[in-house]
């Protein structure tokens, strides 16, 4: 199998519980919630996503024509940038990952020395052996991936309730205010749902908060 990567780079995770975290994001091309095309995005399931995920034109990003492939070109990107001292980190994200992620390009990426994230929208079903996994469900689809290491739900999505995610199989539960004109306005309710649904906690964006991609 072949691999669609719109782009791979060396940066800290800006997010949830390993925020602050060296990590090797690995963006793969596609999405099954919305074309990543400005003309569909009001058709979309999906109509608040804030980023590019078409074609393999970002820095990085390539088709890969096997897994070995992807998983030698992270391992030098990796140790290019990163001294000795903590395990490989690399975060797969999307658009969604897991069109593409499978069990061959997950042993791969152990093999090179990786601990390996994904970042994924829960609709498919996460193949075994990836050692972090978060889900971010998006309002109008089915959430199939129901268990994991977070759960971060960009908030308000008003077809949402907290109380149908809280009895699910995660060790953390987060909100991240949605981005966009009512940025401060989303924060602020994030804030006060944290104080009166303790489960739950603030995530914010940080890396975009000090100007790394």
């Amino acid at each position: 199998m072949s691999y669609a990567v719109k782009e791979m780079f060396l940066t800290l995770q800006g997010e949830g519980a390993q925020t602050g975290r060296a990590a090797l994001f690995c963006r793969f091309s596609g999405c099954n919630l919305w074309t990543g095309r400005e003309k569909d995005r009001h058709r979309a399931i999906c109509q608040f996503c804030d980023t590019d995920f078409v074609g393999t034109d970002g820095i990085g990003g390539a088709r890969f024509e096997n897994a070995a492939e992807l998983a030698e070109r992270a391992r030098y990107l990796w140790h290019e940038t990163a001294n000795t001292g903590g395990t490989p980190y690399i975060v797969c994200t999307g658009g969604e990952p897991l069109l593409q992620l499978d069990a061959t390009l997950i042993a791969a990426l152990h093999d090179a020395g990786f601990e390996i994230a994904v970042e994924t929208n829960g609709t498919i079903e996460a193949p075994a052996g990836i050692d972090w996994i978060c889900v971010s469900p998006k309002a109008g689809s089915t959430l199939v991936q129901t268990h994991g290491n977070e759960l971060k739900l960009v908030w308000p999505q008003p077809a949402f309730a907290l109380e149908q995610f809280e009895a699910l199989e995660f060790e953390r539960f987060y909100l991240q205010p949605m981005d966009g004109p009512a940025y401060d306005a989303n924060v602020a309710l994030c804030i006060e749902t944290a104080l009166s649904h303790p489960q739950w906690r603030r995530s914010l964006q940080t890396h975009k908060m000090i100007g790394i991609a």
